[in-house]
């Protein structure tokens, strides 16, 4: 039997215990109101795995199945989970500490129905904060009714924080210019999902680019005039273009001002104590309008000058400011300038991710989090390898350097081609090994996942999905800068190393083939809860093929000088844009339109390419 995050302490005894339709579920007097929806989504839970779900009562009961307690002498997280012959109970710290233990017990029976091994778990966590970050900008603005299912699984594997990045996905007053052409969310949808995620002991953070990655704001008409680089807004749009560029310029007060309009709007939505301004990737910082005053002052203090202004702005609002950092890590020193709360939200990516960064912000006496990646951007289908091997990591470094949290990232460059829910076994590897440090190999955690999360005995499916990434040459970050550079624009030597680097597309087509057959039989055996997401891996695994197959012809062009316009290449033409027919289906069974029109731009520029109509 698995149970993720993994207990601290768990211990089987002799016998089990049958939960049977006649008894009930029994919120102890100790308990708050909120007991009864964490005794209700027990009752939901049984009634799924077995047909029937035990009354739920309050006080005490004669033929009672479980009882939820409250102890004030266990720390808030913290629970305890005794199963016996007599019944089984849950005992948490506080509301927090109980619904963990209800979620412990979800876990167990779907894996063990209704006949429950008796058993003794002791439970808390190693690190206090343990967040999910969800990019709801740069491609997918997910319908309000998947962010509450997000949610209800972060709350399953006790996810206690939860982040969505937004730059112009939010429908600012005042500011349809920035807006018009997406599907933004609405107040009420934050408001929505503040309350949802507060009945499942969730803090939603608010989080807003104030500093770097306005793309959007700054190419307006009206706001032009404060982009770091002029000439901004007459550039054609661009995914490489919206990762490198469009900075504010620091120097303008103009600037200070509106950012400042934008956190007030947005910061009432949240009942959160925190707020992130980003602060990132400020690239062209003192490369344009700030040319000046940066070689008067140095680029360094007019990035520390702006964020300091922002965090002193939210500490006199009441709140715990939070920002990025990659750019004050180059000069770390500078924390102490920043208010003492200010959290420094230390991320890095890599498979082999060093500790060097954690090591010098703890050394600069920063309070921050560790931020790892779910390692989904530019890909069909997330690369769990690295992913598993990034959050063990930097979580090993939170507790290491005595980090105040986890943040386990989920990005979307490049239009967010994939499909957020491939990117659950990154999250449930952030929400183990933040809660526990006793971090399994890559196989034994994919088919713990496999079992609990997707109901797959065999313990297989997620190894299998881990392979999908990995046979793939001519991957979308490919497909979106040569594109975007242009079928021309590469010289002789780049057109060279087009053709050499997809050498290898015709063996990774036939290892994602075998793969797609693979899941196809899984499919058969799978409850029903888990098709949408296979139907989801499915069409992914497909585009994947259909864009290895474009990469042969792109090489074969290449090597031969030849056009793609052949029969083979008119085929691929009308496969690809069926593809994207099934594509956009699933795209919209989980998210808005937002950006999907700008995937489409890609696809069919290569449908053209391969007719000879580029």
């Amino acid at each position: 039997m698995y149970i993720i995050p993994e207990p601290q302490e768990m211990e089987f005894l002799e016998g089990t215990y049958t939960i049977r339709f006649d008894h009930k579920i029994v919120v102890d007097v100790s308990c708050g109101p909120e007991a009864y929806e964490y005794a209700k989504m027990l009752q939901e839970e049984l009634r799924a795995c077995m047909g029937y779900g035990p009354a739920v009562t309050r006080g005490r009961s004669g033929k009672t199945a479980v009882t939820l307690t409250v102890d004030a002498a266990l720390g808030e997280e913290e629970y305890r989970l005794t199963a016996g012959v007599d019944g089984i109970g849950i005992t948490g710290g506080a509301n927090r500490g109980l619904l963990y233990g209800v979620q412990t017990l979800r876990q167990i029976v779907r894996q063990a129905g209704a006949c429950v091994p008796c058993m003794r778990i002791h439970d808390f966590p190693d690190i206090r904060n343990r967040g999910f970050y969800h990019d709801v900008t740069r491609g997918r603005v997910p319908t309000l009714s998947y962010l509450k299912g997000l949610a209800d699984n972060l709350a399953f594997y006790k996810i206690n924080q939860m982040q969505l990045y937004i730059e112009h996905s939010y429908l600012f007053e005042d500011l349809s210019e920035m807006w018009r052409d997406d599907t933004p969310l609405t107040a009420q949808d934050i408001l929505e999902l503040d309350a949802y995620c507060r009945k499942l002991q969730i803090e939603l953070i608010p989080n807003i680019s104030c500093f770097g990655h306005l793309y959007k704001l700054l190419r307006t008409k009206t706001y032009e005039h404060l982009c770091e680089l002029p000439g901004a807004g007459g550039q054609p749009f661009g995914f490489v273009d919206r990762m490198m560029h469009h900075t504010i310029d620091v120097t303008n007060e103009e600037s200070l001002t509106l950012i400042k309009g934008l956190i007030e709007e947005f910061m009432p939505l949240f009942t959160s104590v925190h707020f992130n301004i980003g602060a990132d990737e400020t690239f062209d910082l003192g490369k344009g309008r700030s040319l000046a005053e940066a070689e008067r002052v140095g680029v360094k203090r007019l990035y520390i000058d702006h964020v300091r202004k922002l965090c002193g702005f939210l500490v006199e609002k009441g709140k715990i400011p939070m920002f990025w950092g990659d750019i004050v890590c180059d000069f770390p020193e500078v924390i102490k300038e920043l208010p003492k709360q200010t959290i420094c939200l230390n991320w890095g990516y890599d498979r082999e991710q060093s500790d060097e960064s954690t090591k010098k912000l703890a050394k600069a006496g920063a309070v921050q989090y560790s931020c790892p990646g779910v390692s989904g951007w530019n890909q069909f289908v997330n690369r769990l390898d690295v992913a598993y091997e990034n959050i063990k990591r930097m979580c090993t470094y939170a507790r290491q350097y005595h980090t105040e949290g986890v943040l386990t990232t989920d990005w979307g460059d490049y239009g967010h081609i994939n499909h957020p829910d491939l990117g659950i076994p990154g999250r449930i590897y952030g929400a183990a090994f933040s809660w526990n440090g006793k971090i399994p190999s890559f196989e034994e955690m994919n088919r713990r996942i496999s079992q609990v999360e997707f109901g797959d005995r065999s313990g297989e499916l997620v190894s299998v999905m881990a392979k999908i990434a990995d046979s793939q040459v001519f991957d979308w970050w490919k497909a979106v800068y040569y594109k975007e550079r242009g079928v021309d624009a590469l010289s002789e030597k780049e057109l060279a190393a087009v053709a050499d680097g997809m050498a290898g597309v015709d063996a990774a087509l036939r290892k994602l083939m075998d793969i797609e057959e693979q899941i196809r039989r899984m499919m058969a055996v799978l409850p029903a809860r888990t098709n949408e997401m296979l139907h989801a891996c499915l069409v992914a695994v497909r585009g994947a093929e259909l864009f290895q197959k474009i990469g042969a012809v792109i090489a074969a062009g290449v090597q031969h000088r030849e056009t793609a316009a052949t029969a083979d290449g008119v085929q691929l033409a009308a496969e690809l844009e069926e593809w994207f027919m099934f594509y956009k289906e699933v795209w919209r069974s989980v998210s808005r339109e937002s950006e999907l029109y700008r995937i489409e731009e890609v696809v069919f520029w290569y449908a053209d390419l391969l007719r000879g109509s580029v």
